[in-house]
């Protein structure tokens, strides 16, 4: 199955905009909001093609921000044109004179000289065998331990003793079996990475290079539990630490055979398990029943949700490229669904793919139908994603809409798939008879999500549950609490960010966002812990 990576790289890029330490002990910053609470900064991702950023502009890693941001080129004849920001020098060639970029003012100000020390010829950051060459110390290639896939000059002062200070000690702590010579990662081409002290550890790759890379110590302490801490690395082969590793590279036919690692059969078979984040999201703000302003942006950012089921999904001119840069905004690489023709359109955000999707008929109402979606989650089980936005006029009207959803759920989707059913229901009250008519396909009853105070209403005033997440009971019985940060929610979250503290733990969400102009609704979510197997 087909995995999202976050990129994380700090020195694999060739532009070195300001080029701060890696392994600098502040945390990374936070791209400030424009005044008016829009997005000016948009995450991207430089491997992404074609990506989120305008015609104008490009994506590159900006080490402040520990992220990729979309900036524009700036110079005599192209100002940035934004309070916020300021045209930056780069320290990048570019045709015949610097390369200046618009960056956040802060990023300028914070660091004035941008292109000092960027492989000036012999600086701290020059390439060469310094620490930052091919990685930082701490971070290259492993821990500086006894099992160290190199010493803390690893990478090497010249390109003749690739991986090491010379072809005797390349790539490991010993002279004669250490990970090869020149003829890097063996002694020979015979037997190439697969000696007995292997890359400088006994257990490293296997015993041998008969089995190696797919013995019973390869990279765990066997078959059964293999991968789980892949090579040391917390976010490796899975799409974030909750999922990682947990599946990958786990089953009989480990390390490189036909299904390992990225292929069609990973991460769909082994013993792990996955953390499934859903979030019903009727959040837009302002006048345009749209996510124009931010506001709905911020909060889904600070949640971190995997899959949203989102209602009045318009983003500026709701072109490809725009409604790219919403859901990219909300987690980089995501796929989503939203339907076509609507005046304030339904649709499904995924951390995984969605595989099919469509739109079931309202026949209670003409400016949007009920989309759906379905998403290849990890496991064999597919999660069936039906996002909906039911009618304001009456209890009847609403039950209406919820026997046409049943109806359409029990003649395409298969019983044995997970299947939730959530947005903005619109319901005065958790008695009415939508409720009787949904239980027929999902569980209505409680617990329910609930702010820090206890409240379960989601309405603006906080006095009606107007929004749901309704899942069937496969999926109920591996419905886990919400943590977030040193918060836990037993039946999950209404988000609320006039009550929710430490606002810190849901960054960037402000206080007010919730409380914005046209926010009609809170954000509602539950978590759950699904089988891979």
């Amino acid at each position: 199955m087909k995995k999202t990576f976050s990129y994380l790289a700090c020195a694999a890029v060739s532009l070195t905009i300001l080029a701060l330490a890696c392994g600098d002990s502040d945390p990374p910053k936070t791209p400030l909001p424009l005044e008016d609470g829009g997005v000016l900064w948009v995450q991207c991702d430089p491997q992404q093609v074609p990506g989120v950023c305008g015609a104008d502009e490009e994506c590159r890693f900006v080490p402040f921000y520990d992220r990729s941001i979309c900036v524009r080129p700036c110079g005599p004849q192209a100002a940035c044109g934004q309070a916020e920001a300021q045209c930056c020098p780069t320290g990048e060639e570019r045709d015949g004179g610097e390369a200046t970029f618009c960056l956040p003012s802060e990023v300028c100000e914070a660091t004035p000289d941008a292109g000092a020390d960027a492989g000036d010829g012999g600086e701290a950051a020059d390439d060469g065998g310094s620490t930052l060459d091919g990685g930082d110390v701490e971070g290259d290639a492993g821990p500086v331990t006894d099992t160290d896939a190199g010493p803390e000059t690893d990478a090497g002062p010249g390109p003749g003793t690739d991986a090491g200070p010379g072809p005797e000690t390349d790539a490991g702590p010993g002279p004669v079996t250490d990970a090869g010579t020149q003829i890097d990662a063996g002694p020979g081409p015979e037997t190439d990475a697969g000696p007995v002290t292997d890359a400088g550890t006994q257990i490293d790759a296997g015993p041998g290079p008969e089995i190696d890379a797919g013995s019973p110590i390869d990279a765990g302490p066997g078959p059964g539990t293999d991968a789980g801490t892949d090579a040391g690395s917390p976010i490796d082969a899975g799409p974030g630490p909750g999922t990682d590793a947990g599946t990958d590279a786990g089953t009989s036919t480990d390390a490189g055979t036909s299904t390992d690692a990225g292929t069609s059969t990973d991460a769909g078979t082994g013993t792990g398990y996955t953390n499934i984040r859903i979030m019903a999201a009727n959040i837009s703000s302002g006048n345009g029943q749209d996510y124009d302003p931010g506001h709905g942006i911020r909060l889904m950012q600070g949640v971190d949700p995997d899959v949203v089921l989102i209602q009045e999904f318009n983003y500026r001119t709701d072109s490809v490229a725009d409604i790219s840069t919403l859901v990219n905004a909300v987690g980089s690489g995501f796929y989503y669904y939203r339907e076509e023709g609507a005046q304030i359109p339904n649709g499904v955000i995924s951390r995984w793919p969605i595989i099919q999707s469509g739109e079931w008929n309202d026949t209670q109402v003409s400016n949007r139908d009920f989309a759906w979606a379905r998403i290849d989650i990890p496991g064999p089980k597919d999660l069936w994603a039906v996002s909906v936005h039911l009618l304001t006029s009456g209890s009847g009207a609403r039950n209406n809409e919820a026997n046409l959803i049943v109806n359409y759920i029990r003649a395409q989707i298969p019983e044995s798939d997970y299947l939730v059913i959530g947005g903005d229901l619109n319901t005065d009250s958790r008695s009415e008879a939508c409720f009787t008519t949904f239980k027929n396909v999902v569980v209505t009853t409680a617990p329910h999500p609930a702010d820090k105070n206890g409240n379960v209403n989601t309405n603006a005033n906080r006095n009606k549950p107007y929004d749901h997440v309704l899942v069937d009971a496969d999926l109920n019985q591996y419905h886990q609490p919400t943590v977030i940060g040193s918060n836990s929610f037993a039946g999950g979250l209404v988000l609320d960010t006039r009550v929710y503290t430490p606002l810190s733990d849901i960054a960037p969400a402000q206080s007010g966002d919730s409380g914005a102009s046209g926010m009609q609704h809170m954000g509602i979510i539950k978590d759950f812990r699904v089988p891979n197997f």
